[in-house]
This record gives C-alpha cells, sequence and structure tokens, in this order.
C-alpha cells in the first residue's frame, strides 16, 4: 500500500525549459531580386541627375576672359587654352589648364577662376624684359631673374633696353645665366628708375664681375665702373664730372667711380706714364659694337 511521504519544503525542483534554437531569416530569392533591381534604379537615377545638371549650358565653358596680359595678345592665350571651351566647368582641371599657360616664356604667373554661368577667368601675370642679355653670341630678352623670354629679333625692335653682358653661366647647371649677375643687373637698372632720365642714358651693362657693375652711355663711349652699390649717386656724379673730365682727357677708355674721394680716369691710347692714379681693370667683357637690331645702343657701332 503506497505510503505518502509529506514533501520537504526546503527541496524544490528546478524548472529548466528546453532551450529553442534561433531560428535565422532567410529571404527568398525573388525578394534579393527585387532589392537589386531597385538598387540599380535608384543608381542609374542618380547617375542622369548627375550627367544632366553636368550637362546644363550653365556649366559648360562658353566664354573665357583674358586679364592682365600686356606683350601677350588675347589670341596668343587662348592659343594655349585651346580645347578647354566647352568643357564642363566642375570636371575640369584647371591646374592642369594653368600648367600650360605657365609653359610660356612669358607668364610669369596665372590663375583661373570659374565664374557662373559658363565663364572662366584667365589672370595673367608677364614677365618684364630688363634687357637684352649677350648670351654666348646670341641675343636673348631677360627678366630681373635672370630668366630667358624669348630670342631677340626684329620682332622686338621696339623696346628700348640696354644691352647686358656677363649674363653666361659658370657653374654649367645647363642654366644659360647666372642669378646673381642677373641680380647685379636688376639691382643696376631699379636704382636708375628713380631717374628716368638717366636710366635712358644707360646703353650697355656688364656684369663679369659679380662685385663690379660697368655702363656705357648713349653718345659716351668710356666704360664707367659703379662697383656693387650707390649706382645711382655715382653715375649723377660722373654726369656732372664729365664735361670737366674731357677738358683734361678727350679720349677716356674708362672711369672707375667706386671710390668715395676720387675718380680713376684712364686715356684710351695713352702711355702708363700720364695713367692718372692706379687704374683699375678694365671692363674688358663691354663690346664697343652692337647689332644694328638694337635700337638703344646704334651710338656705339660709330665708335672707333
Amino acid at each position: 500500500m503506497p505510503v505518502s511521504a509529506p514533501s520537504d519544503r526546503r527541496f524544490r525542483r528546478a524548472h529548466v525549459a528546453p532551450t529553442r534554437r534561433r531560428s535565422w531569416w532567410r529571404p527568398s530569392w525573388w525578394m534579393v531580386a527585387r532589392a537589386a533591381v531597385v538598387s540599380l534604379v535608384v543608381v542609374f537615377g542618380l547617375y542622369q541627375a548627375v550627367a544632366l545638371v553636368l550637362s546644363a549650358d550653365a556649366l559648360r565653358v562658353s566664354r573665357i576672359s583674358v586679364q592682365g596680359n600686356e606683350r601677350m595678345s588675347r589670341g596668343e592665350v587662348l592659343a594655349l587654352l585651346d580645347g578647354l571651351r566647352g568643357r564642363s566647368m566642375v570636371t575640369a582641371d584647371l591646374e592642369a589648364w594653368r600648367q600650360k599657360l605657365l609653359n610660356s616664356p612669358w607668364v610669369a604667373d596665372a590663375a583661373i577662376r570659374r565664374v557662373l554661368p559658363g565663364t572662366l577667368t584667365v589672370a595673367i601675370s608677364e614677365r618684364k624684359p630688363m634687357g637684352i642679355g649677350r648670351i654666348r653670341d646670341a641675343l636673348y630678352l631677360v627678366d630681373q631673374d635672370g630668366a630667358i623670354i624669348d630670342e631677340y629679333g626684329p620682332n622686338y625692335s621696339e623696346l628700348d633696353l640696354p644691352i647686358i653682358d656677363g649674363l653666361a653661366a659658370v657653374n654649367h647647371d645647363g642654366s644659360l645665366t647666372d642669378e646673381r649677375r642677373a641680380d647685379l643687373a636688376a639691382r643696376l637698372m631699379t636704382a636708375l628708375r628713380a631717374k628716368p632720365q638717366v636710366a635712358r642714358r644707360v646703353s650697355q651693362i656688364d656684369v663679369t664681375d659679380l662685385h663690379n657693375a660697368a655702363v656705357i652711355l648713349s653718345g659716351d663711349p668710356a666704360v664707367i665702373q659703379l662697383g656693387e652699390d650707390q649706382f645711382l649717386p655715382r653715375l649723377q656724379g660722373y654726369l656732372e664730372l664729365a664735361p670737366t673730365l674731357r677738358e683734361r682727357v678727350a679720349d677716356i677708355d674708362y672711369v672707375d667711380l667706386r671710390f668715395d674721394d676720387r675718380i680713376y680716369v684712364r686715356p684710351a691710347s695713352a702711355p702708363s706714364a700720364l695713367r692718372r692714379g692706379k687704374p683699375a681693370e678694365t671692363a674688358s667683357g663691354l663690346r664697343r659694337g652692337k647689332p644694328a637690331a638694337v635700337g638703344k645702343t646704334q651710338e656705339r657701332s660709330k665708335r672707333k
């Protein structure tokens, strides 16, 4: 006969629920196909919208404005940008087109800016010719940095510029000009611009000696040595004393103005006993003659 035992309240059977397996959602193939079709439609729609915007006339280059050009004509600038008109203003690589402008020897710097609708503004900064450099028996237009702008020819005959000798590079690094000698010539020309009537008389410059710039003036056959500073006061002092010097020495080879307390004058064809003071070295690089094509210095071809 079964006997019921009282349950012990201290003992409780654990109620453990059986674990259920996670069920991963697996979309059907038609749901995947529908999502792919929708994505393709959205992407295609965006592509068409972007293409429509980029092809709008307002975003096509229809006009190119040129500013800052003086020596270069507008046509020469536009020729360097041939192929840019009609392109999208958004996708056009303006830096690449700017580099094409900088390939021109006359262009020192350039900037291209977008202006809606359909306009590009091109700002040109041209190189300023400082003189006509005589380098290895050829003539070139050079700027104040000694950079060669172009070979000198009849198309530049209207430029009133001095001939500059001694610019040729001596380090054979591939450059035709020496920056230090170009800097000496540039400092000389900059100083003389304060007195345009004096600057216009400079016919020829020699910077072979880095510490002694020499010049020849129009109508005056003497080589004038100015040193490396105080160019304007020294040259003005010579112009004031020139009539007196000519009375004492009719034919002067060179005048050395590098010493503040005295002037050394060397006659053109005098024996050494007649030379006054200790003569400095003659700037032999200065050539007395000049090509007929150079306008400012034609008078030197007459000196003999």
